[in-house]
């Protein structure tokens, strides 16, 4: 999901950055690529189940002053722990990166910057995926509605994090719901493949990709109360029941 009205709710929508490549051989480089610039959901069973990947490592990529919490980080972790099967582990690697410069930004000039900077890729027994924290925001943006995060490719997730340093509610919960949200969506939620194991009363016929349950992690408008003064883990919107099982149908917890 990439919108949500302001001041009337939140739509949850929607990484180490690196400075070199590993060949300077064009050819090489796209090989080494090619299985990080998929469609959207289309390695969401790799990224659950243990049948050719037993590694995620995520690469977390920021430019100076717009770092996520490390208990956005930590929290983020702990929840692709639950639901991903990865007995090799989960590792999050980060790296500071210049800002980039023509922001706003729209998704080509999004994908140009990972394509700059992203250095790690699924290889071996090892699946990545890239997470950019923007600089700035999206030039879709408006004075009523902004988008958040976007999942952009089977691996690749923008989260705009000046809009969401920008916004009147508690930073950490904003990163966290938007980052799971995000990561839903290359896990295939909602319905992203057509292969949703609930026919009917999951994915929303008026949002596509997203979920009917409210109050999921993946309803297009997931609303964080401006009156929590301190959130907690518990106060991120969860994934509901239906939810799970279309996980677990693709090898996940």
């Amino acid at each position: 999901m990439k919108y949500f009205r302001i001041p009337l709710l939140l739509a949850i929508v929607s990484v180490l950055l690196f400075t070199a490549c590993k060949s300077d051989d064009p050819e090489e480089m796209n090989e080494d690529r090619m299985e990080n610039l998929k469609a959207l959901g289309e390695s969401a069973e790799d990224l659950l189940s243990d049948d050719l990947y037993d590694r995620l490592v995520v690469e977390i990529v920021y430019s100076n002053g717009f770092r996520p919490k490390q208990l956005s980080l930590d929290t983020f972790r702990t929840f692709l722990n639950q639901r991903l099967n990865k007995p090799g582990g989960i590792s999050i690697v980060e790296t500071v990166i210049d800002p980039p410069q023509g922001e706003p930004y729209n998704i080509s000039e999004i994908r140009q910057i990972e394509s700059e900077h992203r250095t790690k890729f699924t290889n071996g027994n090892t699946i990545a995926v890239y997470v950019f924290f923007a600089n700035g925001n999206a030039s879709s943006d408006t004075q009523t509605t902004v988008t958040l995060g976007s999942a952009y490719q089977n691996t690749s997730i923008v989260i705009y994090q000046e809009t969401l340093q920008s916004l009147d509610q508690d930073l950490f919960l904003m990163e966290a719901t938007t980052l799971r949200h995000e990561f839903g969506h290359i896990l295939g939620l909602v319905d992203i493949s057509g292969d949703d194991i609930h026919p009917s009363g999951h994915l929303d016929p008026e949002s596509s990709k997203h979920c009917m349950v409210e109050g999921c992690l993946m309803y297009f408008a997931s609303t964080i109360p401006p009156t929590i003064s301190n959130p907690t883990v518990a106060d991120i919107p969860a994934l509901d029941p239906l939810c799970i099982e279309d996980l677990q149908a693709k090898g996940g917890k």
